[in-house]
């Protein structure tokens, strides 16, 4: 098992290149499985879940390669509809693939997704929009079998009791390829169901609204192959931004997407953070101690602030001057890394969904593990900025979100090292 040794208390400075975005690439990926012929997905991160996501497509029997930021996948040998047990186990994305084997092959067998352990997040919302959409589930020896008795699936229209992400991905994967119009109503509206749609429309499919909470699909007989560049990652974007603000550092962000990350940016420039935005790029810049925030902060869906950035804004405010307040409205456990950050030394008090972060003048390194992607991220910021050194060990779960972590950090200044 593999570990990050980190000694704090280095002022990062430099700059970043931004790579593709994760929740963008593996749903695009699942998407390719529809076209039959090649798509070559450029700025694709090199990732372990982009990995495992290769591995499904691969045993689906398509031709999946990896290669320098790109992805080349071939879908016309597409033979299987089965995604086996220990490969959907491996992320919580997979899940996607069943809308995308539905809409190619009219059938799929899956199981419950694996990844990170954050709470409830069940899969009923999907399986009830496949329903509607004319699949027939069944349970068999512990398998989700789906089933179109007709071989396509038909357009419905699907109202939505939240705006779930995954649940808006499967439908449009499964609606592009449908007979007749599929209405998606309370349609998750993040960033990256815009850059599946743009990447679907490249490949000849007819999608009106994402961005919007009504989306519209129209289903069409086929698609062709394209070539596409993926979005760059917000949630990463947020990360290196939190790190240069609790690392008193200066940092420009290139390829950077600004509109994507306002909801984030907005937040911290209250803390005294230094933000300036110019064409693509990110300048950030942290004079003063941070001040905590007068407002609580309550994730919420897009536009509101995302909950892969709570994590990462707490570790730049355990030591900002005051208290600041979270209010977690996604995930029932996503306050996990908050004993790691007890351990170092910081003030935390959680009480359900709310965490109340008095600041404290500084904190110390420690032996901490990761508990989740976002979670293990903020503990190498807190490491970054805090006296002494930090062990961190499960950092797999920070594999399948940041692209060569170390390298960037060390780039930038930051003393990290992988062992």
């Amino acid at each position: 098992m593999q570990n990050f040794v980190i000694t704090g208390g280095n002022r990062l400075s430099g700059e970043i290149n931004l790579q593709g975005s994760k929740n963008s690439a593996l749903p695009i990926m699942a998407g390719a499985f529809l076209v039959s012929g090649e798509c070559v997905l450029k700025s694709c991160p090199v990732l372990t879940d982009v990995y495992s996501a290769s591995r499904i497509l691969n045993r689906l029997g398509c031709k999946c390669r990896l290669s320098s930021g790109e992805a080349v996948i071939d879908s016309s040998g597409a033979s299987s509809f089965e995604i086996p047990d220990e490969l959907m186990r491996e992320m919580r994305s997979s899940i996607m693939f069943m809308g995308a084997i539905l809409g190619r092959m009219g059938e799929c067998i899956v199981s419950i997704p694996g990844g990170c352990e954050l709470g409830s997040r069940p899969i009923d919302m999907h399986l009830a929009s496949m329903q509607k959409m004319g699949v027939e589930i069944s349970d068999i020896n512990g398998k989700i079998h789906c089933r179109i008795p007709s071989g396509r699936a038909h357009g419905t229209k699907i109202s939505l009791s939240f705006p779930s992400v995954g649940t808006t991905e499967n439908i449009i994967l499964c609606a592009v390829t449908a007979k007749g119009e599929t209405i998606i109503n309370n349609a998750a509206r993040e960033p990256e169901i815009c850059d599946l749609c743009n990447f679907l429309r490249c490949c000849g499919a007819e999608i009106k609204g994402d961005g919007e909470s009504r989306i519209v699909i129209n289903g069409v007989e086929k698609l062709h192959g394209c070539e596409y560049t993926i979005m760059p990652d917000r949630i990463v974007c947020a990360t290196y931004i939190a790190m240069t603000a609790a690392t008193g550092g200066e940092m420009i962000i290139k390829n950077a997407c600004i509109s994507e990350t306002e909801p984030f940016i907005s937040v911290i420039e209250q803390t005294g953070c230094g933000i300036y935005l110019a064409d693509n790029r990110i300048y950030v810049r942290k004079g003063a101690r941070l001040r905590a925030l007068k407002d609580r902060i309550r994730t919420m869906p897009y536009p509101g602030f995302p909950t892969d950035t709570q994590a990462i804004l707490m570790s730049a405010l355990i030591t900002a001057d005051g208290t600041s307040v979270f209010e977690e409205n996604i995930f029932d456990c996503r306050y996990r890394h908050t004993d790691a950050f007890v351990k170092m030394g910081a003030d935390i008090q959680v009480m359900g969904k709310v965490a109340v972060v008095r600041g404290v003048p500084e904190i110390h390194g420690a032996d901490i593990e990761a508990t989740d992607l976002r979670g293990g991220a903020a503990m190498v910021i807190a490491a970054l900025s805090a006296e002494g050194t930090t062990h961190l060990s499960n950092i797999y779960h920070i594999d399948r979100g940041y692209e060569k972590f170390e390298e960037a950090v060390s780039s930038l200044g930051g003393k990290i090292r992988r062992e």
